[in-house]
């Protein structure tokens, strides 16, 4: 028994951000970020939150799959910008949907977090604990971004990205994650709840580079290219696949140069590696569901289609599988 995704769906903010707007914030241009990242637009969340977005997938996601919220059994959401610490964004989730037989919790993987999200429904399917899975990425980066850097506020947008998964006969596919905390400092966040009022007090009004997102963004890209191509090539090995047997490689949408410099390094044609960054920006674990959205909505995707996807982020970590649509 396998996990086949049966449905999915996609929400963004209304409120769109281009390139010459952000450059009235920062000093950049729509030629300096279309360039170097292929990103001309990004959702910027105004009153959505992480949860409330997630919501709206997973509602679209439930309505394409033709699933009941009360079928799903487990609710799994992928995200580094909660609304909240506690609850998790996942119980939110059921409230709103109303999917009240389901187990559900958070988990933070950075970008690779809709991947390790589908990974973890697939072994409990596998398991026979549960038959219909809901995964969620979610995000509002806006709000962990520091707006006067312009080596990463170009970058990121916000939007959610959501999958139903049930139970199939078709063939199970392994898949591979790895992660290297020593290369931990190329993408960091700190935790604004870092002291307590006993043995820490603390001066801060939060506003420092530390509380806000910090990149390498050079060791990323480097990390990226080499890390992906080669995860790639481990998870078709694993399953006795060709580059050539996939129909799609959806990656992390993170930089439009990153997905070229993959594609070349494997040697497979640009057209196989769909990508949606120029309107949203990278959406972190939401790129990924976003995309598959789209794909599927407007026919692109057809039963039968192998598709790899592969996520990589902070951590550092990164990982793909095999997806047959």
């Amino acid at each position: 028994m396998t996990g086949k995704i049966i449905g999915t769906g996609s929400y963004a903010p209304a409120y769109i951000m281009d390139n010459n707007e952000l450059a009235t914030y920062v000093e950049t241009s729509d030629e300096w970020i279309r360039e170097r990242t292929g990103v001309a637009r990004r959702h910027i969340a105004g009153e959505e939150t992480v949860s409330s977005m997630a919501a709206a997938a997973a509602k679209a996601a439930l309505a394409d799959a033709k699933v009941e919220a009360a079928e799903i059994e487990l609710i799994i959401l992928a995200t580094n910008s909660p609304d909240a610490l506690i609850p998790a964004c996942s119980c939110l989730v059921q409230r709103e949907i109303g999917a009240v037989n389901a187990v559900c919790f958070d988990i933070t993987a950075a970008c690779t977090g809709f991947v390790l999200a589908y990974n973890t429904a697939q072994a409990y399917i596998a398991s026979g604990l549960y038959k219909k899975i809901l995964i969620i990425g979610s995000e509002t980066l806006s709000n962990i971004i520091d707006w006067s850097d312009r080596g990463s506020c170009i970058l990121f947008g916000d939007g959610a990205g959501a999958a139903v998964v049930g139970t199939s006969e078709g063939t199970y596919y392994t898949p591979v994650a790895h992660t290297d905390g020593s290369k931990a400092e190329a993408l960091t966040l700190t935790n604004r709840f870092v002291g307590n009022s006993i043995t820490k007090k603390q001066e801060t009004t939060y506003t420092s580079p530390e509380f806000f997102m910090q990149m390498d963004g050079q060791a990323v890209f480097k990390f990226a290219v080499s890390k992906v191509t080669e995860v790639i090539g481990e998870v078709l090995e694993k399953n006795n696949r060709r580059p050539e047997e996939i129909d799609y490689f959806i990656l992390h949408q993170a930089n439009q140069r990153i997905v070229e410099a993959i594609s070349r390094r494997m040697k497979q044609p640009i057209e196989k590696y769909p990508m949606n960054l120029m309107d949203y920006g990278n959406t972190s674990s939401a790129s990924i569901p976003i995309i598959l959205s789209e794909l599927g909505r407007d026919g692109t995707l057809k039963p039968g289609d192998r598709i790899v996807i592969a996520g990589f982020g902070g951590g550092l970590t990164w990982g793909a599988s095999i997806i047959e649509w």
